[in-house]
């Protein structure tokens, strides 16, 4: 690959080849014009050469992307699609998907939207990948903004349909928090995101019957169930063109550090970073979800299984970074206080994971108190109260939840 300095782009430059940071994370595909905001994201991430196989065709020479929201854009003029292919806020609008006002509305928005970009993958639909990446901004740019919007969604179970892709948004929100929290380069998260995004998308190739049953698998069905993260990396990288890089993400997510996984029994470092950071946000994910062969567990309860692990699935840094971010009692887990009342957790502590911020949902006299009326207490400074348990949100009133 030629390098070509950062300083050397300009807006609407197209190459024949894909632009490449450090030689396999693609950040413009090819045919594809360089936009200013392409450029100005490289300064600020601080990177100085970008790669490619590729010679300038000039500017302004993209073609536009074949839709894949056929009835939606095919009576699009290109100058229409022009005005929108490249605002991810004004593609979302595309799938009737609207501008959410508050951080649940963006968050039914984006299983919304990214259970539709299943539906045309499943369906072999061409589908441009920027509609995909456009839901990856918007979750990094939410958590960045505003740290603990989605994790409560996550661990409430409030939100109904759409499970596959809300187990894709919930993993890929979970991912970005993991990344932030080790300080990963700002495109490394981004490939998480994105790999977290897709990380599953090969189970939408296997018969639907096999995916749903409730009872146990045979050897032959679990090989089955197994080959998923072969069919992901076909997807993500020949069907979607994402890079190499990214479909080894994808085909590694259920590889454990200590070689017991699959598909190819890989150990340690040989493990693809983001699919070490995918394998612990999945796994919590899939714990604290409702499945079709049995029942969602509570927040504590999986952190307990995940503190668990001793070195067999998820690497040191990888899940270090994920206990800090969530706590013992992660944010949303409802716990029951020594003094008889009930509160939900909104805020945890790096350094005391005992002892989080509450907001009181039934106090001691038995009064309920919608979200967010009751009382906030900080249990580093009430040393009086400490947590009992954790307890099942079924256990309290429909109007305290």
């Amino acid at each position: 690959m030629k390098q070509i300095p950062v300083h050397d782009l300009r807006e609407g430059l197209v190459f024949s080849h894909p632009i490449y940071i450090e030689k396999n994370s693609m950040f413009v595909p090819a045919g594809m014009a360089v936009r200013q905001k392409d450029i100005d994201r490289l300064q600020d991430w601080g990177i100085e050469i970008v790669e490619t196989d590729g010679v300038p065709l000039g500017e302004d020479l993209a073609e536009r992307p074949t839709p894949p929201l056929k009835q939606e854009i095919s009576a699009m003029s290109n100058a229409e699609w022009a005005a929108v292919r490249d605002d991810p806020k004004k593609i979302l609008s595309l799938a009737d998907v609207k501008e959410p006002s508050g951080s649940y509305r963006s968050y039914t928005g984006l299983i919304t939207w990214l259970a539709r970009v299943f539906s045309y993958i499943s369906r072999k639909v061409p589908t441009d990948i920027r509609f995909i990446d456009g839901i990856t901004q918007r979750i990094l740019k939410t958590v960045r903004e505003e740290r603990d919007g989605f994790i409560n969604y996550i661990l409430g179970g409030e939100v109904r349909g759409n499970e596959f892709a809300k187990s894709s948004i919930n993993t890929a929100i979970l991912c970005a928090h993991i990344g932030i929290e080790m300080k990963l380069p700002n495109h490394r998260i981004i490939q998480t995101i994105t790999g977290a995004l897709l990380h599953d998308v090969g189970m939408l190739r296997l018969p639907p019957d096999l995916i749903n049953k409730t009872g146990g698998l045979s050897k032959e069905e679990l090989y089955h169930i197994q080959s998923h993260t072969l069919y992901s990396y076909k997807i993500v990288h020949e069907e979607l063109a994402y890079p190499e890089e990214m479909g080894a993400l994808v085909l590694q997510h259920h590889e454990n550090w200590d070689g017991s996984g699959y598909p190819q029994g890989l150990a340690g470092e040989e493990i693809h970073f983001g699919a070490r950071i995918v394998s612990v946000a999945d796994a919590f994910e899939a714990m604290v979800s409702q499945k079709p062969y049995r029942n969602s567990i509570l927040g504590y309860q999986a952190m307990k299984n995940i503190l668990a692990d001793n070195s067999r699935r998820f690497g040191p840094d990888e899940l270090n970074a994920f206990i800090k971010i969530m706590g013992i009692y992660p944010i949303g887990s409802i716990i029951l206080l020594n003094n008889g009342s009930m509160a939900r957790v909104v805020e945890v502590r790096k350094d005391a994971p005992l002892r989080p911020k509450i907001a009181i949902l039934v106090d001691i006299t038995g009064t309920v108190y919608k979200q967010p009326q009751g009382e906030l207490i900080d249990l580093l400074n009430e040393k009086n109260l400490f947590i009992v348990r954790a307890i099942n949100p079924k256990e309290l009133t429909k109007d305290a939840i």
